[in-house]
C-alpha cells in the first residue's frame, strides 16, 4: 500500500490538511463563471449571454446528478484503502471509469432530446434558446471526459489525497479562462466558443487526471481483477451505493428547483432576491463542503480498518471545524448581510426585498451544518440509503409547510426551506447516534502499520 499523503489519525490537523485544497478549488468555480458572463456580457448582444446562462443550468443541474460517481468512488475506495486492499482500489478506479464511460454515451447517444426537454423547461426566449441549443449540443461532447474526472477526482480523496482536486480543477478553470479570452475576445466567436473552451478544458483535465492515476498506479501493489471489471455482478455495490446516491441527488435537485419556481411566481423583484440570498448559501458550502469531503476520506479508511475510535475523532474534529465556520457565517450575515447584498445587486428593490430575509440567513448555517458533516460521515461510512432516506423526509415535511404558509408569501417559502434543511440534518443526526451505539463502535482492531 502506498503512504497516505497525510500522517495516520484523524486529528483537527490532519482534517484541516485534507480539507483546504477542497476549500480552495471549490472557489475557482465560481471566479470561472464570472469570466464566462465577463467575457460574453461584453458582447454587442445580451442574447449571447442569455444562451450561456441557459446552458450553463442545463448543465449544471444534468452533471450535478451524476455526482455520485465521485461520492460513491470516494466512500468505497476509502474503506479499500483501511483494509490494505490494492487490487480493490485499482478495480474500483478501473468500474467507475467504465461506469462513467458508459453514462457519458449514452448522454451524447440521447443528448438532442435531453437537451430538448431541459431547455424548455428552463423556458427561455426562442432567440436564446436556439443559441443555448448550439452551445449545449457541443458542451455535451464533453460528457464522458466530466463524469470520468468524477470518478478520478473520488478516487484520489478516497486515499486522502485532496490536492489532486486543487491541481485538476485549477487546470481545467485556469484552460477554460484562457480559451474564452481567446476565443471570444480574439477569434470573434460568441456562445458557440465558450462551449468549444469548455470541452477542450475537460478534456485536458483528463488527460492530466490519468498521467496522475498512472502515477499512482505505479506506487500500488495488487493488480487489476479482470472478473470484476467485466463481470456484471462485480458491480453490485457500487450499484446499490450510487443508486441511493442519484436518488438523493434529484431529491436535492428538486428542492432547490421547486424553491426557485416558487419565488419565480412572485415576481422578478422576488426572484432575484432569492437568487441573491442563495448564494450566500453557496458561499458557505464552499467551506463547509471541503471539511464534508475531508470527512468522507477520514471515516471511510476508519471504516475499513475498523478503527472506531479513529472514526469518533474523525467526527468530532469535523463537527468542531464545521460548526465554527457555520456560526463565522452566520455572524457575517448578520453583522454584514446588506453590504453583501449591495455587492451582488445595484438595484435598490432587490436589495431592500432581500434585506427583509436576512433573519432567515443567519439561521441557516446553524441548521444545515448538520447535513453537509453527516453527508461526509455517510458517504465514507457508504451508507447511502440513509442519505436518501434523509431527503425524502426533508421532502414530505417541505411541501406542505409550503402549501400551509403561502399566505406568508416569500417568507413562507423560506420557513420551508429552512424546515426541509431542518429535517435533513435531524433525520442525519438520528441515524447517526444510533448508529454508534449498534453499528460504529466494539472493540478497535490493531492499528496497521503500514500505510
Amino acid at each position: 500500500m502506498s503512504p497516505s499523503p497525510v500522517a495516520p489519525g484523524a486529528s483537527p490537523r490532519r482534517l484541516w490538511a485534507l480539507a483546504w485544497p477542497i476549500i480552495l478549488s471549490n472557489i475557482t468555480v465560481p471566479l470561472l463563471g464570472l469570466v464566462d458572463t465577463a467575457v460574453v456580457g461584453h458582447l454587442p448582444d445580451s442574447r449571447y449571454l442569455a444562451a450561456v446562462t441557459l446552458g450553463a443550468t442545463l448543465f449544471g443541474f444534468l452533471y450535478w446528478g451524476f455526482g455520485f460517481l465521485r461520492m460513491g468512488t470516494t466512500g468505497l475506495t476509502s474503506q479499500a484503502v483501511g483494509r490494505e486492499n490494492d487490487s480493490e482500489v485499482r478495480n474500483l478506479l478501473g468500474q467507475s471509469l467504465l461506469l462513467a464511460a458508459g453514462i457519458g454515451a449514452l448522454l451524447i447517444l440521447f443528448s438532442k432530446p435531453l437537451i430538448t426537454l431541459g431547455l424548455w423547461l428552463l423556458d427561455g426566449s426562442e432567440i436564446a434558446t436556439d443559441l443555448a441549443t448550439e452551445y449545449a449540443r457541443i458542451r455535451i461532447l464533453s460528457a464522458p471526459a466530466v463524469l470520468a474526472n468524477y470518478a478520478i477526482l473520488g478516487w484520489f480523496l478516497g486515499q486522502q489525497n485532496s490536492r489532486v482536486t486543487l491541481a485538476i480543477l485549477v487546470l481545467t478553470n485556469g484552460v477554460n479562462i484562457a480559451l474564452d479570452l481567446l476565443f471570444v475576445v480574439g477569434l470573434g466567436m460568441t456562445s458557440d466558443g465558450v462551449a468549444w473552451a469548455t470541452v477542450i478544458a475537460d478534456y485536458t483535465a483528463l488527460a492530466f487526471g490519468g498521467w496522475l492515476v498512472s502515477r499512482q498506479l505505479g506506487l500500488l501493489g495488487g493488480r487489476f481483477l479482470r472478473e470484476h471489471l467485466w463481470r456484471i455482478t462485480a458491480y453490485a455495490e457500487l450499484f446499490q451505493v450510487n443508486a441511493n446516491l442519484f436518488v438523493r441527488t434529484l431529491g436535492l435537485l428538486f428542492a432547490m428547483a421547486f424553491f426557485t419556481s416558487r419565488g419565480a411566481v412572485q415576481g422578478d423583484t422576488v426572484l432575484a432576491a432569492n437568487a441573491v440570498l442563495l448564494q450566500f448559501i453557496m458561499l458557505t458550502s464552499y467551506a463547509l463542503d471541503g471539511f464534508a469531503h475531508a470527512t468522507e476520506a477520514i471515516t471511510g479508511h476508519a471504516v475499513g480498518r475498523r478503527r472506531w475510535d479513529e472514526f469518533g475523532r474523525a467526527v468530532k474534529s469535523a463537527a468542531l471545524f464545521s460548526l465554527a465556520t457555520a456560526a463565522a457565517a452566520s455572524l457575517a450575515f448578520a453583522l454584514g448581510g446588506h453590504l453583501l447584498i449591495a455587492l451582488l445587486t445595484d438595484l435598490p428593490e432587490v436589495r431592500a426585498t432581500a434585506g427583509s430575509y436576512l433573519p432567515w440567513m443567519v439561521a441557516m448555517p446553524l441548521i444545515a451544518v448538520w447535513s453537509y458533516l453527516l453527508d461526509g460521515v455517510f458517504i465514507g461510512a457508504t451508507a447511502s440509503r440513509e442519505m436518501r432516506n434523509s431527503i425524502f423526509a426533508g421532502l414530505i415535511v417541505y411541501l406542505p409547510a409550503w402549501w400551509l404558509t403561502q399566505g406568508l408569501g416569500n417568507h413562507g417559502l423560506w420557513l420551508a426551506f429552512l424546515g426541509f434543511a431542518l429535517v435533513r440534518s435531524a433525520v442525519l443526526t438520528a441515524y447517526y447516534l444510533h448508529y454508534r451505539r449498534t453499528r460504529w463502535h466494539g472493540r478497535d482492531r490493531p492499528a496497521c502499520t503500514t500505510l
